[in-house]
């Protein structure tokens, strides 16, 4: 069964949802955007792995090494027979939460050479401390010879910082091209609205591919089996006006999950 709402769903914004929907997400759209590529180019899923660290003053940290550990958790042992030691103090720490965030990439063959990154921004994309970090990392991205795309489904959280007042909408594409920069170009549309199909730069002398948003949502929404699983007899767990509200109570009527 599909979505009832003709483009974005605004109930897979739901923390229950929301990471699922990314990872399947990104696979189907990186499985479009390589279908569309020309041969000398290859669309590849990368990660990066984020420590966030609990606290008055939360922190992200990315680990320099991981190190993996079988088996039960052990006390610590006693000390080698005439060595010195100190007697520890035990503390509480503070509490850690890892997550992973994955992206799209873009290389040209044969050096692989990265050409452009993409990306499904997450509530922690947009909201502190990540938000800080995230927009390091774009800025120092966009400054290198590499596109930037940056789709954003959601309508929590802070938008992309311009220099100008962003054009009315719910959903937002930022097209980043190196060779532009400054200048991005902003797709924006409603929930009303169907996902559109958007541009993806490659090279200069290769031009752009176009690929169906709407297309991979749907795909990404039907595998997923989200239908069996969002309560559309509940309120949306997104703050929005009344007309919307109202538009929202039309087209789920009758979708509450099984």
């Amino acid at each position: 069964m599909t979505s009832p709402f003709p483009g974005m769903d605004p109930y897979l914004e739901t923390p229950a949802f929301w990471s699922d929907f990314h990872a399947r997400f990104i696979t189907h759209w990186c499985d479009a955007i390589g279908d569309a590529l020309p041969g000398s180019y290859d669309a590849r899923i990368d990660e990066r792995v984020i420590i966030e660290m609990g606290g008055p003053e939360r922190q992200l940290l990315k680990p320099d090494v991981a190190v993996m550990r079988a088996g039960p958790a052990q006390r610590r042992s006693s000390a080698p027979t005439g060595a010195t030691t100190l007697e520890p103090v035990t503390l509480r720490l503070m509490a850690v939460e890892e997550r992973t965030e994955r992206h799209i990439e873009i290389l040209r063959k044969p050096d692989r050479t990265l050409v452009a990154v993409l990306e499904l921004l997450s509530p922690s994309n947009k909201e502190e401390p990540g938000r800080s970090e995230y927009r390091a990392k774009r800025g120092a991205l966009v400054e290198q010879p590499v596109h930037w795309f940056e789709l954003d489904l959601l309508l929590k959280g802070q938008r992309y910082l311009s220099q100008e007042k962003l054009p009315a909408g719910d959903y937002y594409a930022f097209v980043s091209r190196w060779d532009h920069y400054p200048e991005c170009d902003v797709y924006h549309w409603t929930m009303q609205q169907p996902l559109p199909t958007l541009p993806i730069p490659l090279l200069p002398a290769d031009g752009d591919v176009w690929v169906d948003i709407g297309a991979v949502f749907r795909t990404t929404y039907e595998r997923g089996k989200y239908e069996r699983a969002i309560d559309y007899a509940s309120q949306p767990p997104v703050a929005v006006d009344a007309d919307r509200l109202a538009w929202i109570a039309e087209r789920t009527r009758g979708r509450a999950s099984a």
